[in-house]
């Protein structure tokens, strides 16, 4: 169950997604959390340079393969903006990670992309457990998601609706 404290990190990852638009990348932000509820990493998209693996969630794995033992990494939570792509939810698995709690499910930003005549992405897009089957999952998040959708709206707006790196 998503709480208050939850809902603060998501925020930021919200804030985070935010900046990625004001930077002219697409709207995605992660922000690593552990167990005792320090902000340990945040990022933001940064494919606009080229690099389709630039997701705030890869970076966020691979800081924490890094700089985290396996226990701190699976004690830790993955906050972000949309739930993991598939390349993503590989990445945090592979690491160990703990927890993840997203705002916007997969299934919601293919159907609004569709809607908006966005062609689909290179990558099929899955469910988080259909990757990594005993990591916890939560989400979406209703009482944030219209400002997600808002910000990939101007996103794809801002490009004429025609390309997407996700």
């Amino acid at each position: 169950m998503v709480n208050n404290n939850d809902l603060r990190h998501l925020r930021r990852c919200v804030e985070l997604a935010a900046e990625a638009l004001a930077a002219g990348d697409e709207p995605f932000g992660s922000v690593l959390v552990a167990a005792d509820g320090r902000v340990l990493a945040e990022d933001h998209n940064r494919v606009a340079s080229g690099d389709g693996t630039r997701h705030p969630e890869f970076e966020l794995a691979r800081w924490s393969a890094t700089h985290l033992t396996p226990r701190e990494r699976a004690a830790a939570t993955v906050y972000t903006s949309g739930e993991h792509c598939p390349m993503c939810v590989a990445a945090h698995g592979w690491v160990g990670l703990g927890r993840i709690v997203y705002v916007i499910s997969s299934e919601q930003l293919v159907s609004w992309l569709a809607d908006l005549g966005v062609p689909a992405p290179p990558v099929r897009a899955l469910s988080i457990n259909e990757i990594v089957p005993g990591v916890t999952v939560e989400g979406p998040v209703p009482e944030l998601s219209a400002q997600v959708r808002e910000l990939h709206i101007r996103f794809h707006r801002s490009k004429g609706a025609t390309d997407t790196e996700r």
